[in-house]
């Protein structure tokens, strides 16, 4: 018998994660749109966008412009991802009170890329933390590809204590443990979650599983088992990680949430208005997702109603 929670929190990274990798670039007005019908489903931590190079990521060059125009929506946490300094200036200058750090825990990507360690990384956000903290900014951090790489494989675990360590070390108690090539198992996931949940009380964790091999939802559960209760999920599964080969996209919001529905757990959100916003995303887009219940429908939708 599995022991789950009775309720989880889900953090909807469609807007960011899922739309940077789109080469249809939606306008301000359509994300305002799809951003406030996520308030109204009832999310209450919403990734929106990226201050990354608009040249590097334009797909996110408007998110300045988004957080200007949505304002502050109390009870609603809405993070964006931050590359350096400069991206909690942007953050600052628009409104954004939530920022979130990344670092890659395969020590090979690192060095190919930023000719560091990935605890040399965390080390230079130090600057960032400052500035956060200056500006009333919270800040977290997350760690990609914690479980494997195409580049190592399976990574060892006491490169993840380094890197959470080195966060530690910064100032930063929150950080996301991102399967972003797809790779983690649900053995595996169980037990890295019960590691680090015993070992760093202190640090309030998240998951951040793709669905690269079908096995997002059953990292879900074996994070739940190991008494973790917070994803990221991105309506209609969209997006991918486009640094790693073959990476598809994230676990399905709607997905999750139909299994949270079915299992008896809370979520606090409304399906079938993620489900129509899903659908309004696909039109957007011009194509279809992998959803398997904007496919196939809600299993208690199913259910004929038993005539007198």
């Amino acid at each position: 018998m599995m022991n789950l929670p009775s309720s989880i929190t889900l953090c909807e990274v469609g807007l960011r994660d899922g739309l940077q990798n789109e080469k249809t670039i939606l306008s301000t007005q359509e994300k305002l749109e799809l951003l406030h019908g996520l308030i109204d489903a009832g999310f209450t931590v919403i990734e929106a966008g990226s201050f990354m190079h608009p040249k590097a990521v334009p797909q996110m060059a408007d998110t300045d412009e988004l957080y200007k125009a949505l304002g502050d929506v109390p009870g609603v946490e809405l993070r964006a991802l931050i590359p350096n300094l400069r991206g909690v200036q942007r953050a600052a200058a628009c409104g954004c009170k939530k920022v979130k750090l990344n670092v890659s825990a395969s020590r090979q990507h690192n060095l190919k890329n930023l000719n560091m360690l990935p605890e040399e990384s965390v080390a230079g956000f130090a600057s960032c933390v400052k500035a956060a903290r200056e500006n009333g900014i919270a800040i977290s951090g997350s760690i990609s590809m914690p479980f494997a790489s195409p580049w190592e494989g399976r990574i060892p675990l006491s490169d993840v204590d380094a890197i959470i360590k080195a966060y530690l070390d910064v100032g930063i108690t929150e950080i996301s443990l991102s399967d972003a090539s797809g790779m983690a198992v649900p053995n595996q996931v169980y037990s890295m979650c019960t590691h680090v949940r015993e070992t760093y009380p202190q640090i309030s964790w998240w998951l951040h599983f793709h669905n690269t091999r079908g096995l997002a939802m059953a990292n879900i559960l074996a994070s739940m088992e190991a008494g973790l209760t917070r994803f990221d999920t991105s309506f209609g599964g969209l997006g991918g990680c486009p640094f790693v080969p073959g990476a598809s996209g994230n676990i399905s919001t709607e997905d999750v949430i139909h299994m949270c529905d079915e299992s008896g757990i809370s979520t606090g959100i409304d399906i079938i208005k993620v489900m129509s916003l899903s659908r309004r995303l696909q039109q957007l887009l011009k194509h279809s997702m992998d959803s398997y219940v904007l496919r196939a429908g809600r299993s208690c939708d199913l259910i004929q109603p038993q005539s007198d």
